[in-house]
């Protein structure tokens, strides 16, 4: 059976995530415009950095729970890539819509409404009310799926 536009994105997104290399949670996200993937991005280690497979989760050692202390991680978010990933390629995603199998947390919401994307899609949730508040403020639109 042929998939509509928003499953067949979403369905990437967990195409995308298999190339993770947190330990904790593997997370995909595409920003799409116009039924165009513009960039994509998992949850990892930047480029060159020793990925936590080998290092060790920090967030393990310390026992943080979900949706907290997102500054004990080596690793960047799945949308944080997929920003980043656009900007080196000289891609506006202003007026996109992300894909993402995780709703995303408040630092990458922040950066999400900077960056000027209109609509979230995503799959499963994540513990953070600050981030649910924040997009809602911003009036971007978010549908679970």
């Amino acid at each position: 059976m042929r998939p509509d536009w928003e499953h067949y994105f979403m369905e990437i997104t967990e195409v995308v995530a298999k190339r993770s290399t947190c330990l904790r949670r593997n997370v995909g996200a595409i920003l799409v415009k116009d039924k165009r993937i513009l960039a994509t991005g998992y949850n990892g280690a930047p480029q060159g950095i020793v990925h936590c497979e080998v290092t060790g989760c920090l967030r393990e050692k310390y026992q943080v729970p979900p949706g907290e202390r997102h500054e004990l991680c080596r690793g960047l978010h799945a949308e944080q890539n997929a920003i980043i990933q656009a900007a080196v390629h000289g891609i506006s995603i202003k007026g996109s819509t992300l894909y993402t199998n995780t709703y995303p947390c408040v630092i990458c919401a922040k950066m999400l409404i900077n960056a000027g994307i209109e609509r979230i899609v995503y799959k499963g949730d994540y513990p953070d009310e600050l981030s649910k508040a924040i997009l809602e403020e911003a009036g971007i639109a978010m549908e679970k799926i």
